[in-house]
């Protein structure tokens, strides 16, 4: 296999056999870890109601794997510059593939994240090495090329993954949701192994900044701990009356990466190797373009996992039902990525970003309008059909665009501080929009119930009951004779608590789409050369 350790970008030789090769390989080896998320967000509710496990539980399924993989991206990226980013692919699938056995074999909550965690280390030893790999070998017009086929293949796998993982929770087992990822897994190791080439930065140190390495993983961990667990003990005091860990934990958080910036400053300032070079984010395309993916993620993700709860929980959906349902999303993201090679030689590749962003906003805000408990699939799917257009639209352009104007030599390590940013962003999304629809479903069940006429020594069980599974008992309530009203109090209850939700991630998306403004007009060149990286 051919070694490319050069800092300089590969030649533009066009698009041969080869390269093709390589592509898919990496293309489909990060859309392995699109397809799990989309699969486990699809069979979620039948989980939680095998394993008997809580809303918070759900939660912490999703953060969890989340919050170890943008933890651990920085120092991931820096490795793969060292010793190779096609070594470090290679051991993150192994160690992917290992988790999502073990996940499938889960007997009770504690094990099943537990596998997530490792899951989530898997990914992100994936994620970087794909992107920085991706950065280094396609340069001038390959790389508008690369990028949506790159794009494409993950549309095309997390339009496969809400179908399979639903048919697979409703008619097999939802254990085979995280099994899958071992024959897909096995295939992007045989690319690896025939097809990649090895690339590194030749001028990197060995890692030894393990102290940015702590503090920038506790400090993520304390605070996405501080935004899940709050719905539960609360701000300030717990039911108990106890003090809440929660304000400990964000202000902890937020220190130990206030901290984690002050050390990697000061070792910068001393000539010292560094976790992270914060000097990237001189790079106006870079910094502009990554807080625009910081609040995107947030709420694509907060939406995603919301979702699936509402159709199964409350609309009567199947498994399969959600799948196919999600399916018409991915389609758009599939579609959208196939002319984005042709689009890409008429529109600059901000422009591009822009409109996929408005596009989600709308569809998004669209979906919030038409929630209701007799809301037909075809309305539903359309508004999902337009949001996935405009993920296909905005997602692989926007990490196109971010790693423009980076130099080769720190692609790695872009690629990394990217990836946490967008890892945050969902992450953040999961908690606080998750933890904002459980408010807001147990504060709209106890109103309605009330509304009923119903004491609150009969109402409060079924408020606890349907908060903790995040509406999932609603569906047992519909098929009990005689509960027809509480059923539809909480159903009503689970639609404004969405609705609200849905909102909250349009807004999101239309300040994600304000950050972009921000953008250098001639962000993502497509020239031969690379762009300077000065201040611009």
């Amino acid at each position: 296999m051919t070694d490319l350790p050069s800092t300089e970008p590969v030649a533009d030789t066009g698009m041969t056999r080869e390269r093709w090769a390589a592509l898919l390989t990496l293309g489909f080896g990060v859309s392995l870890v699109i397809m799990d998320a989309t699969i486990v967000n699809v069979a979620l509710p039948v989980v939680l109601e095998e394993l008997k496990l809580t809303a918070a539980d759900a939660q912490w399924l999703n953060a969890a794997y989340a919050l170890v993989f943008g933890a651990l991206l920085l120092t991931v990226g820096r490795i793969g510059d060292v010793h190779g980013r096609r070594r470090v692919f290679l051991t993150g699938m192994a160690i992917f593939m290992g988790a999502s056995v073990v996940a499938g074999l889960a007997q009770n909550g504690p094990m099943l994240i537990g596998a997530r965690l490792v899951q989530g280390l898997g990914a992100a030893m994936i994620v970087p090495s794909t992107l920085s790999t991706l950065n280094a070998m396609f340069q001038g017009r390959a790389r508008a090329i690369a990028f949506a086929v790159w794009g494409s293949a993950i549309g095309g796998m997390a339009a496969i993954g809400p179908l399979v993982g639903g048919w697979l929770a409703t008619d097999v087992s939802w254990r085979w949701a995280f099994w899958l990822n071992i024959p897909v897994g096995l295939l992007v190791v045989l690319g690896i192994l025939r097809a990649l080439p090895e690339t590194r930065d030749a001028r990197a140190a060995e890692l030894r900044d393990w102290g940015g390495v702590l503090l920038s993983a506790a400090g993520m961990g304390a605070l996405v701990f501080a935004l899940i667990e709050s719905e539960w003990y609360g701000w300030w005091r717990q039911e108990s009356g106890a003090l809440s860990p929660v304000p400990f934990a964000l202000v902890a958080g937020l220190l130990l990466l206030l901290g984690f910036v002050r050390l990697e400053r000061s070792r910068a300032a001393a000539g010292k190797d560094v976790l992270v070079d914060l000097g990237l984010l001189r790079i106006r395309s870079f910094r502009n373009g990554a807080i625009a993916a910081l609040i995107v993620s947030f709420g694509e993700f907060g939406l995603l996992f919301t979702l699936p709860l509402l159709l199964q929980g409350t609309l009567g959906y199947s498994a399969l039902g959600t799948g196919a349902v999600i399916l018409v999303l991915a389609l758009g993201t599939f579609i959208a990525s196939g002319v984005l090679p042709q689009l890409s030689r008429r529109a600059s590749q901000r422009h591009i970003v822009r409109t996929g962003l408005l596009l989600e906003a709308i569809a998004v805000g669209g979906l919030a309008l038409s929630l209701s408990l007799t809301v037909s699939t075809w309305v539903v799917a359309g508004w999902l059909f337009l949001y996935g257009f405009g993920v296909g639209f905005a997602t692989a352009q926007l990490t196109s665009l971010l790693l423009a104007d980076v130099p080769v030599a720190e692609s790695g390590m872009a690629s990394g501080l990217q990836s946490s940013v967008r890892q945050l962003g969902s992450a953040l999304g999961v908690a606080l929009l998750g933890g904002f629809l459980l408010a807001q479903l147990g504060r709209a069940t106890h109103d309605n119930l009330t509304a009923l006429g119903m004491p609150p020594a009969a109402s409060d069980g079924i408020v606890t009951a349907v908060r903790e599974s995040a509406g999932i008992v609603i569906a047992g309530l519909q098929a009990q004779p005689g509960q027809a009203a509480v059923a539809r109090a909480a159903g009503e209850a689970m639609i404004e608590a969405s609705r609200w939700t849905t909102g909250l991630a349009a807004v999101a998306l239309l300040i994600g789409l304000a950050a972009t403004i921000a953008l250098p007009r001639n962000a993502g060149h497509t020239g031969d050369e690379p762009a300077a990286v000065e201040e611009r």
